[in-house]
């Protein structure tokens, strides 16, 4: 990459970049969004935590969810060249009701959105994903993989999430670089050959 590192650690894009493409990244409450995000930037990611509230207990259900002390309150965003000329921002979106708005007025410019899922709560992703449809954006379907968390075959967490056979899905630890960008890569090759198909 022909990217530069600043003194402060920043890193400059190359001057070669002429085209920006925009992801959302998007899910449920506490389903990885902020560590899938921070596992592919190139660049340190803005992250919008906060420490949740006792009062925060109330309306935010963590029931099955260890060790979630942050919550993010407005968005991450993180950047990655693909070549010397695209770069690819990743925008992730908090995903509580109370945000919807917030993640609906992020998805204009962008491309398509990535769902992260998870096999616990599987029910929770029918509203972002129902949102997407009535918004018009393609979007592919990341299991997240989490300790503990019961597998299951595609098969069924397709039926379960009710998928059209065309929308992608995978599994994916957004913990992990590798395993992030191949549900990335999921996503991108979906919204190309849907690019391709309309410009038949």
């Amino acid at each position: 990459m022909d990217s530069a590192l600043a003194s402060d650690g920043a890193v400059y894009l190359p001057r070669t970049v002429r085209t920006a493409a925009k992801i959302l990244v998007v899910g449920h409450f506490a389903v990885g969004k902020t560590t899938f995000v921070g596992s592919l930037s190139e660049i340190r990611p803005l992250r919008t935590e906060e420490t949740m509230t006792q009062a925060g207990a109330f309306v935010d259900d963590l029931a099955g969810i260890d060790g979630k002390t942050t919550t993010t309150v407005a968005m991450d965003f993180g950047r990655l060249t693909l070549s010397e000329s695209l770069v690819l921002y990743l925008f992730g979106a908090p995903g509580q009701q109370r945000f919807t708005r917030l993640w609906q007025d992020m998805t204009h410019g962008a491309l398509g959105a990535l769902v992260l899922a998870d096999t616990r709560r599987l029910d929770q992703s029918f509203e972002v994903m129902g949102l997407l449809e009535e918004l018009g954006l393609p979007y592919a379907v990341a299991v997240n993989h989490f300790d503990g968390a019961p597998a299951y075959p595609d098969e069924e967490i397709r039926e379960a999430l009710d998928l059209l056979p065309e929308t992608p899905l995978i599994t994916c630890d957004a913990r992990d670089r590798v395993s992030s960008t191949r549900a990335l890569i999921t996503l991108v090759e979906y919204l190309s050959a849907r690019i391709a198909q309309e410009h038949v």
